[in-house]
């Protein structure tokens, strides 16, 4: 409840510099374009937030040397019309005579002529709205009084809620220490906790430890409560060391859990180990060896189960816990590892999510005990799971191989050579499962069951969809898990080459999709300085997995790429590339602190829209979400 009211202050301060900027933006300035080169009249536009909630436009004209105009009550007067609103006002008139529209007679303005005029009108529209028009003026010359017609267009954005990121000072937003859920690694935990329940090492259990709730209790409603303390002390004790972490990490400092596990998920020594670790988890699946705990910590705990009360049943989950850990330890490894990229409180939910899926069959079974006539017996099918978890061990364990490549360049593992793994892996996963292949634990598959054959088929055609990646296919489905295309040394088209060549830090960072760009962010600015376009930054790494998916499913999308090739200036900077660069520091270092005092970003991807100056934050920043409708509203913001 405490950390709860204290996020709750902290979003109303957050909250407090928008509403300042909300009051100081009650006026906001357009642009407008002549139709005729070198038209001798120049127009400004601007709108004004009135009490009543509607709007007054201002239209200023100035006239060059040697012109003069009339006033509206002329037949030659400026013609206005609005495209998308409605005038409700008198239009209001200000007019500043020319020297020669003095009147002979009276020595008075006469008001004929005039060679700047300011025009108001009162319009109806919402905050926010982008206010079109047209202007059609009549300009004459002061020698011969000849006149021509000048039209132009007006577009003005109304002040209001869409203008405030503009008015704002957007580099004093406070630091964003809370990534947005991965659902996706959310999702693979519950997976995961579901198959450690198949394993050799727990599915005998589930019967008997149920069985003894249901008849070691004076009621079914005591036996109902047991078996939900003991899933619940089963979550707490998967959970509980992970929070201990964080928050003790916390403890010195706001981001130094997030700056942990960033590092963590990131660098390739702990890469490295990870990759390590990853392939003894699936050594000891495929039945090399089996990983145990010491058998005097086994014991003790199951002595305290002995005792009565929640104190017995907290241990009886202990000893589950314990017993069971040469099954559930590689893969709450893999539920740990693969979440450390996910922000500072993905670990902790990821793990979660992953107990409440093993522990719950365990309350289930306890509430319905009839259910367990239900359960398959034990058999040479549970090692088959683990088996089937060793193969797909092997496939994620390469990741973490490929992100130590990917940051440090060593060029091992290419999006083909990759791929080519994963297809041997996926393929003898398929043979496998017909029965074909043969581990040391495993029963001789004399017929294969249509639930197997179902797995085969699956298996088989997710080998036949890799295959085309070979050779340049972008296999969108598993963009986030496979290196990115500009490591493929050769597609159908040809060979890939860097659009970026002779920029900064291009001869080892690319963009995909052959975009051109910069890795470099005062290069980025000189270069939208003199192109005069926006800067779409791109806050990135090697081993973002969601910025992979963003750019084959997003970026590549025929309303997305010509937007991002042909209307902005591309700055991608890398936040985990371990090159050393200024002073011996590494330069994804030297970003990622960029990128969080500049604009609050410690995520991946991170999506900001800037003026060519680099100053001014036009939209953003945005984070990972693939709907492309979106995207491209967010693209046109910025234009």
């Amino acid at each position: 409840m405490k950390n709860l009211f204290k996020s709750f202050v902290l979003s109303i301060a957050l909250m407090l510099p928008f509403a300042v900027s909300a009051q100081d933006v009650a006026k906001t300035t357009g642009s407008v374009v002549n139709e005729n080169e070198g038209a001798p009249v120049e127009w400004a536009v601007s709108a004004e937030a009135l009490e009543d909630g509607n709007f007054a436009v201002t239209l200023e004209a100035t006239i060059a040397d040697g012109f003069h105009g009339y006033p509206m009550t002329d037949f030659s007067a400026p013609y206005f019309e609005f495209d998308n609103a409605t005038v409700v006002g008198d239009v209001v008139e200000t007019l500043t005579p020319e020297e020669h529209g003095i009147d002979d007679l009276t020595g008075m303005p006469s008001l004929i002529y005039y060679n700047k005029a300011i025009y108001v009108h009162t319009i109806e529209a919402s905050a926010g709205k982008e206010v079109t028009g047209y202007i059609s003026a009549t300009i004459c010359t002061n020698d011969t009084n000849q006149c021509t017609s000048n039209p132009a267009t007006f577009s003005i954005v109304m002040p209001g809620e869409a203008v405030i990121a503009e008015a704002c000072d957007c580099t004093a937003k406070a630091p964003n220490t809370a990534a947005p859920l991965d659902w996706g690694s959310i999702i693979t935990a519950i997976l995961w906790g579901f198959a450690a329940l198949l394993t050799p090492c727990v599915f005998p259990m589930v019967p008997m430890t149920v069985s003894f709730f249901v008849k070691g209790s004076q009621s079914p409603a005591q036996g109902r409560f047991r078996a939900m303390m003991y899933g619940f002390f089963i979550i707490a004790l998967y959970v509980l060391p992970i929070a201990v972490l964080v928050l003790l990490s916390n403890a010195f400092g706001t981001n130094v859990a997030g700056d942990i596990f960033n590092a963590i998920g990131t660098h390739w020594i702990p890469n490295l180990i990870f990759f390590v670790i990853f392939m003894i988890f699936a050594a000891s699946f495929l039945g090399a060896f089996e990983i145990t705990l010491p058998s005097s910590l086994v014991n003790k705990s199951d002595e305290g189960a002995d005792k009565g009360g929640l104190i017995g049943i907290f241990f009886m989950a202990l000893t589950l816990v314990l017993v069971s850990f040469s099954c559930t330890g590689p893969i709450v490894g893999s539920v740990i590892i693969s979440s450390t990229s996910g922000g500072v409180w993905m670990p902790i939910i990821t793990m979660a999510a992953f107990a409440t899926a093993f522990a719950l069959p365990f309350t289930v079974l306890a509430w319905f005990p009839s259910l367990l006539k239900n359960l398959p017996k034990s058999g040479g099918w549970l090692n088959s799971v683990k088996v089937v978890l060793g193969f797909i061990e092997v496939a994620l364990g390469l990741k973490f191989l490929m992100t130590a490549d990917q940051t440090m360049h060593w060029g091992l593992l290419d999006r083909e050579v990759y791929l080519a793994i994963w297809i041997v892996t996926f393929s003898l996963l398929g043979f496998y499962l017909l029965g074909k292949l043969r581990f040391a634990h495993d029963d001789e598959v004399k017929h294969v069951s249509v639930f197997r054959l179902t797995l085969a088929i699956g298996v088989f055609s997710f080998v036949v969809y890799m295959i085309p990646g070979l050779w340049g296919a972008p296999l969108n489905a598993i963009s986030g898990y496979i290196p990115p295309m500009t490591s493929q040394d050769y597609q159908v088209s040809g060979r890939v080459e860097n659009a970026n060549s002779g920029r900064k830090y291009a001869d080892f960072l690319h963009l995909p999709h052959q975009l051109e760009g910069h890795f470099d962010f005062e290069e980025a600015v000189a270069d939208a300085m003199k192109q005069n376009k926006p800067i779409f930054v791109d806050v990135t790494g090697h081993a973002c997995n969601n910025c992979r998916e963003m750019e084959t499913m997003v970026w590549s999308h025929s309303s997305v790429l010509p937007m991002l090739k042909d209307d902005f200036v591309i700055c991608a900077l890398y936040v985990d590339d371990n090159t050393k660069v200024e002073d011996g520091k590494r330069l994804g270092s030297l970003n990622s602190k960029f990128a969080q005092d500049r604009w609050g970003v410690n995520a991946q991807p991170g999506y900001i829209l800037l003026s060519p100056d680099g100053e001014t934050v036009l939209a953003g920043p945005r984070g990972y979400d693939t709907n492309i409708e979106a995207f491209v509203e967010f693209l046109k913001s910025a234009l």
